[in-house]
């Protein structure tokens, strides 16, 4: 099937604004692939300084029979249940390089937080600025610069971009990706977000809904809804970063122990040839395969902004309306919570990463002609991994999809076009992820309740100041006013609101990531209002419309009267409190050098 044509206009677009910052980049990838490797450029006493903890056999590998050496760069803890199970990975790595002759350290760790522990906190405003902190301790991990390929361990929200970010900066080594996979299936999502709604009203106390978050949440593995942290999974896989089919399956699985071992085997590559250096696959084309991918799944939010970022690392520059015009042509092939009612370990039954990448192929809709990490190109990926009786590993065809109300062929969609829309307006540029949301439900006017904080927000909720057609707009969010929290606490009340009836809409400048929900949310507005974005100008009782099908936000007010108004500024107090305390304070200097959301948030540009 030849390529699409608007998928071709959207990357040689990508590829044209690109050419100077990507001919730069790959410059100096050449410059430091013609080095003379580590151990034999280095002193004398920095080589004895980066081996002197090895065991003697690696020392003799690496130095004198000069083997390659790989540098693991683990975002392992246990206070993330998705990289609990990345403990013991150092070790089946190590075993497995050294049954083919080579070396690995433990480069580094990267700092991964869960937002899952902090929303609704002052530590969800570290959140998004992580990723830049994890960025930068990738190439603190890298830069002994004795390495001959990486092995990345990481999963979630901004781990993984923050990883990718990092090693892009190493564009010259091989470099894979391995992740842990979900946690099994616990309480339903569906069941979960019922609870957390009736909790809203008070119908239920903490006992009851603690219950249900424990039963959700309940074991080692990622959280099974179609957040960041699956997202990501998705678009590795659909950049030929992972290896293929890796990254759905459950953690404690022996095909899983296996899955991580072959792992160490793609980045050491067939016959003493390593697989292609992470700066040449990350190119505009699998740039725009990973944004094809997210469309086609409904998934996060957060990574129209994330994805800014990782190309910008590669020296390529992406935008919003890139996205938008990917999403008018990639249809809806993925129903997963909260895009639907199944979960992760559903969407893998019914076929998984491998299901949406053939059908987008075969479709035209994604490029083919793609370096990955693995021989056979983008095609692997097509496939599922399957263990055998002696563990070794093999690749299987997965046909039909297993379920057509979780996956669906791309000539019979869920949907015409993408979970994602671009917004434009008075009210500047959002995003808004309309796959969850009914069609009923894509067009809102009705008066603004404007608000500083979620917590405000949740105040006039419990006092009842909401039970009316409202579009809440939550400002001073943004990146530079206090890091872009996500505000996933605001969908259980409005979707309270909404089940009563109410016309019901939220427009912000922060983040709400893969679970806005049923509840339509124009997002990301930007600039934001603490940068003079429009928002700033917006009044109590201003008719907001959000028209989800023609891409606009507007605020209805007289031409004349919203170019006079005068912006209001973030309330003293509130922006003293976003510096103060949780270690806020060690954050200033990214709020401030903070680009926008649609430049990615980027603190380093």
């Amino acid at each position: 099937m030849p390529l699409h044509d608007t998928v071709h206009t959207v990357t040689e677009r990508i590829r044209q604004r690109s050419a100077p910052t990507r001919g730069a980049y790959l410059q100096q990838l050449e410059f430091h692939a013609r080095r003379d490797r580590g151990a034999d450029r280095l002193g004398c006493a920095n080589v004895a300084h980066a081996f002197a903890g090895m065991p003697a056999n690696d020392k003799l590998r690496v130095v004198v029979q000069k083997a390659p050496n790989i540098g693991i760069v683990t975002a392992y803890n246990d206070m993330l249940s998705a990289h609990a199970p990345l403990q013991h990975y150092p070790d089946l790595i190590k075993d497995e390089v050294r049954k083919r002759g080579a070396t690995a350290q433990v480069a580094g760790g990267v700092p991964a937080m869960c937002d899952g522990v902090t929303q609704g906190t002052p530590g969800m405003e570290l959140s998004l600025f992580s990723r830049d902190v994890i960025a930068m301790a990738t190439a603190v991990a890298l830069s002994h610069d004795v390495f001959d390929g990486a092995l990345m361990l990481g999963v979630c929200d901004k781990i993984v971009p923050g990883l990718l970010v990092g090693a892009l900066q190493f564009g010259h080594l091989p470099t894979v990706f391995v992740p842990a996979g979900p946690m099994t299936s616990g309480l339903s999502n569906s069941a979960k977000a019922k609870v957390r709604e009736q909790a809203a009203q008070g119908l239920v106390g903490r006992g009851e809904l603690l219950e249900a978050e424990m039963a959700a949440y309940h074991s080692p593995g990622t959280c099974t809804f179609y957040g960041t942290a699956n997202s990501n999974q998705m678009m590795l896989e659909a950049m030929g970063l992972h290896v293929p089919g890796t990254a759905f399956v459950n953690p404690g699985q022996t095909l899983r122990q296996e899955l991580t071992r072959e792992a160490a085997r793609t980045v050491l590559g067939d016959k003493g040839t390593p697989c292609p250096p992470i700066g040449r696959v990350v190119d505009e084309r699998a740039i725009v395969n990973a944004m094809v991918t997210l469309l086609a799944t409904g998934g996060s939010t957060n990574h129209l902004i994330h994805w800014v970022a990782v190309a910008r690392a590669a020296g390529l520059v992406i935008d919003w309306d890139d996205f938008s015009a990917l999403s008018a042509v990639v249809p809806l092939l993925a129903r997963v919570y909260p895009n639907g009612s199944a979960d992760v370990n559903q969407f893998q039954a019914a076929g998984g990463p491998g299901y949406v990448i053939r059908e987008l192929l075969d479709a035209g809709l994604m490029h083919e002609d793609v370096l990955t990490v693995r021989p056979g190109g983008i095609r692997e990926y097509t496939r599922e991994p399957q263990g055998t009786a002696d563990q070794r590993l093999h690749w299987a065809d997965i046909g039909a999809s297993r379920d057509d109300s979780v996956l669906r062929p791309a000539a019979d969609p869920f949907s015409a076009t993408g979970g994602l829309k671009l917004l434009s307006g008075n009210l500047g540029r959002s995003v808004i992820k309309v796959s969850a949301v009914p069609p009923d439900r894509h067009v809102v006017q009705a008066p603004a309740r404007v608000f500083a904080s979620q917590g405000e927000l949740q105040q006039a909720f419990q006092a009842g100041e909401l039970d009316r057609d409202v579009v809440c707009v939550v400002r001073w969010q943004g990146p530079q006013a206090n890091g872009m929290p996500e505000l996933h606490k605001l969908t259980p009340p409005l979707a309270v609101l909404q089940g009563k009836g109410y016309k019901v809409a939220l427009v912000t400048d922060g983040r709400m990531s893969g679970a806005s929900g049923k509840v339509p949310a124009a997002i990301h507005a930007s600039p934001e209002a603490h940068a003079g974005g429009p928002l700033a100008l917006v009044r109590d009782g201003d008719v907001i419309r959000l028209d989800a099908v023609a891409g606009t936000l507007d605020v209805l007010v007289d031409a004349a009267e919203w170019q006079a108004r005068t912006p209001a500024t973030v309330p003293p107090g509130l922006l003293q409190d976003n510096a103060r305390g949780w270690g806020r304070e060690l954050f200033a200097g990214m709020r401030r050098n903070a680009l926008s959301a649609e430049e990615g948030a980027c603190t380093w540009l």
